[in-house]
């Protein structure tokens, strides 16, 4: 009964035992000067409860939990149906029956439960479903922490998100942000990713969307675009669908003619609700201004067919929100013409930042050159740029971000620290166990001696398993033993080590 003396009685009830009072004072005092929530007493029970301890028992204290607008079903199954009672001679600890509370969500809400490999999930969706959910009552719908609508202070998404929140004098914010962020999304929504409405966990797709709320026939909408169609177009390639530093929510990158309002430059009146351009295709319209790029296309010994066809196939013309107008973004502008890629985007465990997180752009040229594969320079300088002992980049005046080949290349200085680097030798040597070449030799593998080895010998360049090795599903043996035929594993690779703090100095001066 000694739960009882906690509620300095709120609630009636005997006492305990004068022999006991000292160890249930003593126990309070502790309690109040750690703090409730302190971490070291995490689990464990201000009192001990009986080993019959149900329900009731803990509703006499926790009343709360069974009471609001919103209750958890759970509530109602009983308290043990989620907690266990651990009883020692001394203590009585309250956990949860599983260590990750999402695991114990899972048992009931198994339609919530990411799937493997479904890429572009919400982060707290993952396992941790109590940094927006309550697991017992809540005065809002779904048992959440706070309502996903309202200021930064009472809006549970604007606890992580930035959206809106700090929006420049000259910029803008969409009105819907006040509507709040069901709005539009749909936090626990996964599918396929390069697809918006998963990407972004939309209600629907733009331009449906957008049309629930935006007459195309309002005058207004129509003179603001200029008589021009735009019913069907994707709103979010010109539009920030939350906040802009820009007048009427365009996105970052804008294109000269189109921020100038010069839409004659490109665009006659439409005929029969089509678009008319001054030109005859939108190749010969762009090359009106970017004469030396069609250049670069035509006279490529290896051309990018992509690249030969319609320039809006890969840029916006209006605007973007990736740097050179790519549509609707560096990597799914790729992969909406190579389907392999696309495969190892959804498949694999493991990507390659570059391939996936950042733009192909850098490692391909994307209007053409001279190299296999379009890529910027040759494979194991390709790849040590980034991961080689001297990769460094050079900083960019006035900012924080540094450029690689030659310039051709820039990414935020953060991007190279995080690199794993190749301690290797003065005779490139190293990796993946001292001695080993990087380069340099041939490929043992190869019948006619003709190929010398490199990087993607051992390694897939877009994605795979663990250290992105290109076969050998161990990771070690099975791979190695393609070049060598008596190989046994002996030694521990010692060549990759995360990024040094001294490395970090380095490159800072």
């Amino acid at each position: 009964m000694y739960w009882r003396v906690i509620q300095f009685g709120t609630r009636p009830g005997p006492c305990p035992e004068p022999a006991d009072r000292p160890r249930i004072y003593l126990l309070f005092l502790v309690l109040c000067l750690g703090g409730w929530a302190n971490n070291a007493f995490a689990g464990i029970h201000p009192v001990q409860l009986e080993s019959a301890a149900d329900t009731d028992t803990c509703l006499q204290c926790h009343e709360e939990k069974n009471k609001g607008a919103h209750v958890h079903p759970a509530v109602a199954m009983g308290c043990l149906t989620c907690h266990v009672i651990r009883n020692t001679k001394d203590t009585t600890r309250v956990n949860l029956k599983n260590a990750k509370p999402s695991t114990l969500c899972f048992q009931c809400h198994a339609d919530k439960q990411v799937k493997e490999n479904v890429r572009q999930v919400h982060p707290p969706a993952v396992e941790d479903c109590l940094k927006c959910h309550d697991p017992h009552s809540s005065p809002n719908e779904r048992l959440l922490l706070k309502p996903a609508t309202g200021e930064k202070k009472e809006n549970l998404c604007l606890d992580c998100h930035q959206q809106g929140v700090n929006v420049p004098e000259k910029g803008s914010r969409h009105a819907a942000l006040d509507m709040g962020c069901q709005t539009c999304h749909v936090t626990h929504k996964v599918g396929k990713s390069g697809q918006q409405e998963n990407d972004y966990h939309l209600t629907k797709p733009a331009p449906e969307l957008c049309l629930g709320c935006h007459d195309v026939t309002d005058k207004d909408l129509v003179k603001a675009h200029q008589g021009q169609p735009f019913e069907k177009a994707t709103c979010t390639n010109c539009h920030n669908p939350h906040d802009s530093a820009l007048p009427k929510l365009m996105q970052k990158h804008v294109h000269p003619p189109f921020a100038d309002k010069s839409c004659d430059t490109c665009h006659q009146p439409p005929k029969d609700g089509k678009v008319v351009l001054t030109q005859t295709d939108s190749r010969a319209l762009c090359a009106m201004c970017h004469d030396e790029q069609v250049k670069k296309i035509d006279s490529a010994k290896v051309p990018h067919p992509g690249a030969q066809g319609e320039c809006v196939a890969c840029h916006s013309p209006h605007a973007s929100r990736a740097p050179r107008l790519l549509q609707p973004d560096p990597v799914t502008v790729c992969e909406s013409c190579h389907s392999t890629q696309a495969e190892i985007h959804q498949t694999q465990k493991v990507l390659h930042n570059p391939a996936y997180k950042q733009a192909c752009s850098i490692c391909h040229v994307p209007h053409g050159n001279d190299r296999e594969h379009l890529l910027r320079t040759e494979v194991n300088q390709l790849c040590l740029t980034c991961h080689g002992p001297n990769a460094r980049g050079t900083k960019v005046p006035d900012s924080n971000d540094v450029t690689i080949f030659d310039g051709a290349v820039r990414l935020p200085e953060s991007y190279l620290d995080q690199i794993t680097v190749l301690r290797l030798d003065d005779r490139g040597r190293g990796h993946p166990q001292q001695g080993h070449p990087v380069g340099g030799v041939l490929d043992p593998s190869d019948p006619q001696k003709t190929k010398s080895i490199t990087c993607v010998r051992c390694h897939n360049p877009h994605g795979g398993d663990k250290a992105l090795l290109a076969t050998g599903k161990d990771g070690s043996e099975s791979l190695c033993s393609q070049c060598h035929a008596n190989f046994r594993a002996t030694t521990t690779p010692i060549q990759q080590t995360p990024v040094t703090d001294d490395r970090k100095k380095k490159k800072r001066k």
